[in-house]
């Protein structure tokens, strides 16, 4: 059982809890939903004995070297979403029949996979236990709701090799499916090239899922991992993909083209869909689409069905909106999710909660963007068409008319 200052007081929570203490790390029982059949095939002398994976006795990879699949459910081409963790306003608990609903109305709107405890799912602000329930919460969604195929990745950074390896053991038992993760950044003057790329390496070595790289300068202290780094990287067997939110499309396409074929290079913001898709990326996993993913996903579908037009228009919208989005955080994108759908709630402290003012302002920033969305998810039908709102966003009336 995790430790007591790990458990939440909430009745649903600890019912969350307790089913999951037959999956924890030291435990005997199995992961259920753990495929059995191989999805990397053999990689000779690759796999680390170095007795990190020997604490975990049924979740572990083979010690003969041979990454097995830890999932039925293979990523996709497409838009993924990384889920805010929702909490009661006042006791700051985890708020799971939220993260249930939110999760389904993000499948229904077309994305291709859900990131649990990403930068905008608050991972920092969780225990170890938490995290294993939102997974299973969102996994046990997806499941009741008919998306058993949707994958879920789910953010395992820490600054240890050794945390590392177990936040990725329990994102298997939690019911996820890959694993992203953070360079560590703590000791930042004391790492070098290598430090990193041993890292990731280790790590891919005994993590019982696959892992993508998660490159976002912003959050670890301004560590960059460059092109080189990533692609050599993208060798590893166990290494199937990678999320560049340092938003260098350069990068991004250099990657895209020297990594070895099924390697899933993924921008890391809305705002550059497009350009991550014309650079030969896969898709985009950006916590804009939590607030308009019928949006967001449209700009992809434009894109691969040749539609160029429309598509540089929709990705004009979703550029301006997701300005909002990187101006006001997880903050922004919860004030506006309660504003807009009637839920969100705040961060856990010391997020700020904004003021009514604040509120408002975040708001505005999505008001076009939303008026796109509510357009998408009506059908695209042309008495639909914001007529009146075309002194103020005469561009959106311009796509919604295009789109008919």
């Amino acid at each position: 059982m995790p430790h007591t200052n790990e458990l939440s007081s909430s009745p649903e929570t600890n019912e969350m809890t307790s089913a999951l203490s037959g999956l924890a790390l030291h435990s005997e029982a199995g992961a259920p939903h753990v495929a059995s059949s191989g999805r990397h095939g053999s990689v000779s002398n690759v796999h680390n004995k170095s007795g990190y994976s020997a604490l975990y006795s049924n979740t572990k990879t083979s010690g003969s070297g041979n990454f097995q699949s830890c999932t039925d459910r293979p990523l996709r081409a497409g838009i993924y979403a990384p889920t805010p963790a929702f909490f009661d306003p006042t006791t700051e608990e985890l708020d799971l029949p939220t993260t249930r609903k939110h999760a389904v109305r993000l499948a229904q709107g077309g994305i291709v996979g859900l990131v649990t405890q990403g930068s905008n799912g608050e991972a920092v602000h969780l225990s170890h236990a938490e995290r294993r329930i939102v997974t299973a919460a969102t996994r046990e969604a997806l499941d009741d709701a008919g998306f058993r195929d949707m994958p879920v990745i789910v953010g395992c950074g820490a600054q240890s090799v050794r945390e590392t390896i177990e936040l990725c053991h329990d994102a298997l038992v939690s019911g996820g499916d890959y694993a992203m993760i953070l360079p560590p950044s703590y000791y930042k003057s004391l790492y070098t090239a290598q430090s990193q790329f041993e890292f990731f390496t280790t790590v891919a070595n005994e993590s019982p899922v696959p892992i993508l790289i998660y490159n976002y300068p912003g959050a670890v202290s301004g560590i960059d991992l460059d092109s080189d780094v990533v692609t050599k990287l993208s060798k590893h067997p166990n290494i199937v993909g990678c999320k560049l939110t340092c938003g260098n499309t350069g990068k991004l396409g250099r990657v895209a083209n020297a990594a070895p074929s099924g390697f899933m290079t993924l921008g890391g913001s809305s705002d550059f869909t497009l350009q991550t898709l014309i650079a030969g990326g896969k898709g985009v996993i950006g916590g804009l689409v939590n607030i308009a993913p019928r949006a967001c996903v449209d700009v992809f579908n434009l894109y691969a069905a040749g539609r160029m037009d429309e598509a540089e228009k929709m990705q004009a919208v979703v550029g301006r909106g997701d300005w909002g989005a990187i101006k006001g955080g997880v903050v922004g994108t919860k004030a506006c999710l309660q504003a807009h759908f009637g839920y969100g709630g705040y961060g856990r402290a010391p997020l700020p909660r904004p003021s009514a003012e604040r509120a408002a302002e975040y708001k505005a920033d999505f008001e076009e963007l939303l008026l796109l969305e509510e357009f998408l998810c009506n059908g695209s039908r042309e008495e639909d068409i914001h007529y009146d709102k075309k002194n103020e966003y005469p561009q959106l009336v311009d796509l919604e008319r295009m789109l008919i």
